[in-house]
C-alpha cells in the first residue's frame, strides 16, 4: 500500500510540474500580448489565455499565483518589476570580474549579486562559459568595432585612429572587464577567457576585415594576411594599455599620455603597413 501511495504521489508531482510548465508558457504569452511583466498580468487574463476559468487556474496553482511566479523564475524570466535575469546577471558578472578577476567568479556569486537562482542562470546562459561569453560580447570591443564597421571612415588614417580609439574606450569603460579578460587569457590560454574570445572571433575578424581589406584592395595597405594586419594593429596598443599601470609609477614623467600614445601607435602602424609605391 505504501509503495502504491508513493507512486501516486510521484505521478501527481509530475503532473503538477507539467501543468506548471504549460501555464508558464501561457503566462509568458499573455505578458507578451500585453507588453507587460508576468506579475502585472491579471490571473483572469492568464486563465482566459489558457482556456480555463480563474478558479480552475488557481486550483492548478495550489490556491495562489506564487507557484506560477516561482516557475516563471525557474524558466529564467523575472515575473515582474526587475530587469530580466539576463541583464542583471551580465551586469553582476561584469562587476565581479572587475573586482576579483575572471577566475574567481562563480555562478553562485553571480546569482547572489544578481538576485536570481542558479537554475535560471543555467537556463538563460547554458552555464558559466555562456555567461562569460555574454559579458565579453557586452563589455569587450565587439560593439564598438561592429558599429565602426557599419559606418567606416573613408581615409585609412582615420580608420586606424578610430580602431585604436575603440580599443582605448573599451579598456577605460567601467566596470573594467577587458583587462581582467586579458589577464586570464595570458595566464590560462585554454581557460574561460580564451573560450569566450574564440566564440566571438569570427564576428571580430568580420568587422576588422570590413575595415581593413577595402584599403588592401585599393592599394593603400600592403597585401599582408589579415591576422598579421590585425596583430600589428592591436598588439602594440593592447600591450601598452595592459602594462601602463605598471609603468606609470616609475616612468610617469617620461611616459606619453594615453591619447598621445594612441596617436603614436597609429602612426607606427601606418608606417608599417601603408604602401608607399
Amino acid at each position: 500500500m505504501r509503495a502504491r501511495g508513493g507512486r501516486e504521489r510521484t505521478i501527481q508531482e509530475r503532473d503538477m510540474r507539467e501543468q506548471l510548465a504549460d501555464l508558464v508558457a501561457v503566462a509568458l504569452a499573455a505578458a507578451r500580448d500585453r507588453d507587460r511583466d508576468v506579475a502585472d498580468v491579471p490571473l483572469t487574463a492568464i486563465a482566459a489565455k489558457a482556456g480555463v476559468s480563474r478558479s480552475t487556474l488557481l486550483r492548478r496553482l495550489g490556491g495562489s499565483r506564487a507557484a506560477l511566479d516561482e516557475a516563471v523564475r525557474r524558466a529564467g524570466v523575472d515575473p515582474g518589476g526587475r530587469r530580466p535575469v539576463r541583464e542583471r546577471a551580465i551586469e553582476a558578472t561584469a562587476q565581479l570580474v572587475a573586482e576579483r578577476g575572471l577566475g574567481a567568479v562563480t555562478l553562485d556569486a553571480v546569482a547572489e549579486r544578481a538576485g536570481c537562482s542558479l537554475p535560471s542562470l543555467h537556463t538563460v546562459f547554458d552555464g558559466r562559459d555562456g555567461l562569460l561569453g555574454a559579458v565579453y560580447e557586452r563589455h569587450g570591443p565587439l560593439p564598438d568595432l561592429e558599429a565602426l564597421a557599419a559606418d567606416p571612415p573613408e581615409r585609412l588614417e582615420d580608420t586606424v585612429r578610430e580602431l585604436h580609439r575603440a580599443v582605448l574606450t573599451t579598456f577605460r569603460r567601467e566596470p573594467r572587464v577587458l583587462p581582467a579578460i586579458f589577464a586570464d587569457l595570458f595566464a590560462r590560454p585554454d581557460g574561460p577567457a580564451a573560450r569566450a574570445m574564440q566564440a566571438y572571433l569570427p564576428r571580430l575578424f568580420d568587422s576588422l576585415s570590413r575595415l581593413l581589406l577595402p584599403h588592401v584592395e585599393a592599394g593603400r595597405i600592403r597585401p599582408l594576411p589579415l591576422p598579421v594586419l590585425v596583430q600589428l594593429l592591436l598588439g602594440p596598443i593592447v600591450t601598452h594599455l595592459l602594462l601602463r599601470p605598471v609603468l606609470e609609477p616609475t616612468l610617469g614623467a617620461v611616459l606619453p599620455g594615453v591619447d598621445e600614445s594612441c596617436e603614436l601607435f597609429a602612426e607606427a602602424y601606418l608606417r608599417a603597413v601603408a604602401r608607399t609605391d
